[in-house]
């Protein structure tokens, strides 16, 4: 089954035959295409357009982060499966104002209940987690009553403030967490940005198994520059997969001061540090739990594709969207 491949050497990539070929100053690696679904480009790489249209033919995406592991854009080649009847269905949810508040809904209520279970779970263990449990209750309890997808971003927006205000009883005060964009400022603020882009990497390659257009959401306004739908379905994972990584890395102290970089005004994940994160971000996508459902184990990036065609059966009015929930 194809995977996701990271490239952090510097060096060309091109074709040879059926492969892809990373030369660097050390060696050769040859990539048999049928095993890569996706690569991630963290070097300084150089390629020319005869890979990208090998790539393309293949169904192949590359994503490109800068040298300090920001996300700078993706090679997202023609959609293969695009279905003008579904594009249309997109389309008019996001034109229907009635439509697209009832979806956005959703996913704000899904976000907001997976940290709430996030939560309940680290209250358990005897962490203070009552204020931000009480705003999150509050919110959630006024999704339903919001007229305008910038109320429901103003709730989400608020809850997640708060949930990031107990990160210094959870992980201690060196963790604690005032959510900067970039540059990061400290650490927490850089593995979360970090996290955030490799899930909606990940989603953005699902995507494009499916008949979905990743330029139409249901939260953010669609533009010319940017993806949206990615970011949308990320908010129902976040807590999921990207605040649980980071937990346990703190937490079993994997993490330490060199595996940070200074730069500027802003704090950055080292080489080294990237690579560590990109190998347990994997793990945490590849780890399996039982679908209640289906009644057999899927994996985590499987859930992330069977949530998007349960967006799909939504559009077509199959079957309202229910967002996954954290067991």
């Amino acid at each position: 089954m194809p995977k996701p491949v990271y490239v952090f050497s510097s060096g060309r990539l091109g074709r040879q035959a059926n492969t892809i070929v990373l030369e660097t100053s050390e060696a050769k690696k040859h990539l048999p295409v049928e095993q890569v679904s996706e690569l991630y480009l963290f070097g300084e790489v150089d390629l020319n357009k005869r890979l990208l249209e090998f790539v393309a033919q293949k169904g192949i995406l590359l994503h490109f982060f800068n040298r300090f592991g920001y996300y700078v854009g993706s090679f997202y080649p023609r959609e293969h499966l695009a279905s003008g009847y579904l594009t249309l269905k997109q389309a008019e949810h996001y034109l229907d104002t009635r439509k697209r508040l009832d979806l956005a809904r959703r996913f704000v209520e899904g976000g907001l209940e997976n940290l709430t279970r996030l939560l309940r779970k680290e209250g358990a263990k005897g962490h203070q987690v009552d204020k931000a449990l009480a705003l999150i209750k509050e919110s959630l309890e006024q999704v339903p009553h919001a007229q305008t997808v910038g109320e429901l971003m103003a709730l989400e927006g608020r809850s997640r403030e708060e949930y990031y205000a107990t990160w210094a009883e959870l992980l201690g005060e060196e963790w604690s967490l005032n959510r900067q964009r970039r540059p990061p400022r400290d650490p927490i603020n850089a593995l979360v940005s970090f996290g955030n882009s490799l899930l909606y990497t990940a989603l953005l390659a699902q995507i494009y198994q499916t008949h979905l257009d990743p330029r139409i959401g249901f939260l953010h306004e669609a533009n010319f520059r940017r993806y949206s739908l990615n970011l949308v379905v990320a908010e129902v994972f976040k807590p999921i997969l990207v605040d649980r990584l980071i937990f346990r890395l703190i937490r079993r102290q994997q993490l330490n001061p060199r595996h940070f970089l200074r730069e500027g005004e802003g704090i950055f994940l080292s080489e080294h540090g990237r690579k560590l994160v990109v190998e347990e971000w994997e793990k945490s996508l590849q780890a399996t739990y039982r679908h209640l459902r289906l009644r057999r184990s899927v994996s985590y990036r499987t859930s992330l594709r069977l949530e998007l065609y349960k967006l799909e059966k939504h559009l077509m009015g199959e079957e309202p969207y229910l967002p996954y929930r954290l067991r």
